[in-house]
């Protein structure tokens, strides 16, 4: 019997984590919302780094969408190296963290704060020094998260900001999209995308595309693959994968396309359709593509959490894919779960 690595063990925790942080943490979303709503931001930006990043690309995406304010990403080295002072008066921030103690995460959002933006933190950590250095802190509530590659901390920063915007937007549609996300999630970890690893075979490269939200998903499902398996793998916009990277798609190489029920669904399934069709080993989140082969997903019933969904089965996967290589997912090779830069 294969014992279960953490995980494993902590991607089937990710519908209770979800549950547990909007139960929990309703008084801190409210104040935020009501913080964003009263400042009126006319613009925000997002300090983080790794998969927290991703988190961060993921909620610009949902903003922007949203909202039609522009998002922008905040270099850390900004605060920590270069002591530039950033112009944040009429801004809202979120700084993502899970250990809330990175030195160039921290100083960036004192910074943010300093320079009259209202601050949140979203930290798997409280109190931690970037709930010190921010306005409104909120613990994403994962619990603890022992393995490297992070997992149920990246799905519930996400949740958490969602649960914020929509809150400030008052959304009536969103809200609901984010209560109903527990039950989504224990849909989701059941999926099973064996067939992919089936087909990968002793594949050493490969892209993930997406768009929009999903653009997100799929940076984070690319740095799981170095992460877990020693596998170079690459996100792309799937619009901006033919501007160039699509050179090095030949024969039986691996696309996997990662396409929410939204506006790009049937542009990201017909550009894999499209490199199906010159011999790609492609896959596709989506009943829409006609020659590519499908991976099962989950219908949240809102294009934005629809796209959040999708990272649940593909962490089931690649931790699945890892062991199958003989490496242990727990434990990178040269990495480690706290990563503190300045």
């Amino acid at each position: 019997m294969t014992m279960q690595t953490n995980m494993r063990r902590e991607i089937n925790e990710i519908p209770e984590a979800a549950a547990r942080l909007l139960e929990q943490s309703k008084e801190a979303v409210k104040e935020t919302g009501a913080a964003l709503r009263a400042k009126d931001p006319a613009f925000f930006v997002t300090i983080a780094r790794g998969s927290s990043d991703h988190a961060a690309l993921f909620l610009k995406y949902a903003i922007e969408l949203s909202t039609g304010r522009p998002v922008a990403s905040l270099g850390p080295s900004l605060a920590s190296i270069y002591g530039a002072r950033m112009q944040l008066q009429g801004a809202a921030s979120i700084a993502i963290s899970q250990s809330g103690k990175s030195p160039d995460i921290v100083a960036m959002a004192e910074a943010a704060t300093k320079a009259g933006a209202v601050t949140i933190a979203l930290t798997n950590t409280l109190p931690s020094p970037i709930s010190e250095a921010s306005t409104h802190p909120l613990d994403i509530l994962a619990g603890p998260e022992i393995a490297v590659a992070a997992t149920k901390s990246y799905v519930n920063s996400i949740v958490a900001g969602l649960a914020v915007l929509g809150e400030w937007t008052q959304d009536a549609d969103l809200q609901r999209a984010v209560a109903d996300l527990p039950a989504q999630f224990a849909k989701a970890v059941k999926l099973d995308w064996q067939p992919l690893a089936d087909e990968l075979g002793d594949a050493e490269s490969l892209f993930v595309l997406g768009r929009g939200p999903a653009l997100a998903i799929a940076s984070e499902a690319a740095l799981k693959f170095k992460e877990t398996s020693g596998m170079h793998a690459e996100a792309y916009s799937a619009a901006e994968v033919l501007h160039g990277p699509v050179a090095l798609v030949e024969k039986r190489f691996p696309v996997i396309g990662l396409a929410a029920r939204d506006a790009a669904e049937g542009s990201v399934a017909g550009i894999l359709d499209g490199l199906s069709a010159k011999g790609a080993l492609a896959f596709v989140t989506s009943s829409q593509a006609k020659a590519t082969k499908t991976l099962p997903f989950v219908a949240t019933g809102h294009p934005i959490t629809d796209a959040l969904a999708l990272i649940i089965p593909f962490y089931g996967f690649v931790e699945s894919w890892s062991r199958s290589r003989g490496l242990n997912p727990d434990a990178p090779v040269a990495l480690k779960k706290v990563t503190e830069t300045r």
